[in-house]
């Protein structure tokens, strides 16, 4: 053979390789973005499918009455599987990110076990290197993480302290709070039937505010009260010397008052378990009406732009390019729309989501449990309860609005009835595990 010739063959080989490599490659590559485009098809369906059966009911466009009385495990399924997900501005969610990884690193010198702390003092004579060291803090943190999930979930409940309560004329009072804790107790221990911690930690406690002076853990629920709770909580704190001083905007927007997501792990674990856990709540319509009274009938620079606009876009036929721009004028109706629908065109926010979601009182087990409906006389025996001053009582005024009638049950009927007997039991459906907790009347539909 001449030379040339085994010069020819030498490269039809290679060429032949080279032609079966690239398809061989061509191949795997093909094969496994089916295998993924596969994987996430059946994630999203399990995603939709779950979203379907924790929400009871499809988009708000099929709209179909659902069983008022649920079974047992249904009621379970909405209790535990609760994760739940704010529409958040982008400032917000920075800082509340750099927020969970600072509590994170400090936690992780903290918490180290005895085994790394031993590394630690034989590396603290060498030069460790900073893989070495990450390792240690990774380590730290990793066993504080694990056992704050072993942790007996519901939090214990505490006997009130009732020490301090002088005056005979709260008797009927703490008989109230008695029968309240009780239910909440009950019903939890009858449906609340959890054997792990679905929710991030950091979720579960993000609407609990700390005050340490009197060892105090208040739950905010928008719309029950909250704001003037807050002042108290200022005036607790030694911010200020009166809660009738203090403006909307300082309560609100000062980031005066902790929260309690704002600690590592351990303040977190031994707060839940020495303070004095609150939590107050209001009739779930009630409470649904006097948030969109007070976002949507008012003019407002965050809810207008960002919720009205998309529930506008999506729930008003033929909207005008004005309502189109600006987010205002949104109809109750249209609001509902939006709340009901499973695919909503922006996420949730506090001041209509759900107290099981905000609170977690199957996770928590809160010392006194006040109703909106009966604020002053609940605010004001606990304040007695925790040894606050005496000259210190709970302010009756209106945040906001002043002028405007209070959202009562009468105010609530004028609303509903612009709705179909569907969408009003669709509502009562979406809040159902908050009219059984607290032992809400059931509306009439």
């Amino acid at each position: 053979m001449q030379p040339s010739e085994m010069v020819m063959n030498l490269k039809q080989v290679f060429l032949s390789v080279l032609i079966f490599g690239v398809a061989g490659l061509l191949l795997f590559m093909y094969l496994q973005a089916w295998i993924e485009e596969q994987h996430t098809g059946r994630v999203e369906k399990r995603g939709e499918q779950k979203l379907q059966v924790t929400s009871g009911w499809g988009p708000v466009k099929y709209l179909w009455p659902v069983p008022r009385i649920m079974s047992t495990e249904k009621i379970q399924e909405h209790i535990t599987n609760q994760n739940p997900k704010f529409h958040m501005p982008e400032d917000i969610r920075e800082k509340r990110e750099n927020l969970l990884l600072n509590s994170e690193r400090s936690t992780r010198v903290l918490t180290k076990t005895s085994h790394s702390q031993g590394r630690d003092e034989a590396l603290s004579n060498t030069t460790g290197s900073p893989t070495e060291k990450w390792i240690e803090e990774h380590q730290g943190a990793k066993t504080l993480f694990n056992k704050f999930s072993k942790m007996n979930w519901p939090v214990d409940i505490h006997p009130l302290n009732k020490s301090l309560v002088k005056d005979n004329k709260w008797k009927k009072t703490d008989e109230t709070q008695e029968k309240r804790r009780s239910f909440l107790q009950e019903f939890c221990k009858k449906y609340g039937g959890v054997s792990h911690h679905q929710s991030h930690l950091f979720n579960t406690v993000s609407r609990i505010y700390v005050e340490d002076k009197h060892k105090i853990l208040y739950c905010e629920v928008p719309k029950a009260g909250c704001s003037n709770w807050k002042r108290i909580l200022m005036v607790l704190n030694g911010l200020a010397s009166s809660a009738y001083n203090i403006s909307h905007d300082a309560v609100h927007y000062g980031k005066h008052l902790k929260k309690l997501d704002s600690f590592d792990l351990k303040g977190i674990y031994t707060r839940l378990n020495t303070y004095t856990k609150a939590v107050f709540v209001r009739d779930p319509m009630e409470r649904l009406v006097s948030a969109f009274r007070d976002k949507f009938e008012h003019p407002n620079s965050y809810y207008h732009p960002v919720f009205g606009r998309a529930i506008i876009k999506k729930y008003r036929p033929n909207a005008c390019e004005e309502a189109l721009i600006n987010g205002s004028g949104v109809k109750f109706k249209e609001f509902i729309h939006y709340l009901l629908d499973s695919h909503r065109p922006v996420g949730m926010d506090i001041h209509w989501e759900k107290v099981s979601k905000l609170c977690y009182p199957c996770l928590i087990n809160y010392d006194f449990v006040g109703k909106f409906e009966t604020l002053e006389e609940d605010a004001n025996y606990f304040l007695q309860m925790i040894g606050a001053p005496k000259e210190l009582k709970f302010p009756n005024f209106k945040d906001r609005h002043s002028s405007d009638e209070r959202t009562n049950a009468q105010v609530v009927r004028q609303y509903l009835k612009d709705l179909t007997r569907t969408e009003r039991q669709l509502i009562y459906d979406f809040y159902y595990l908050d009219y059984l907790m607290f032992n809400y009347t059931t509306p009439f539909l």
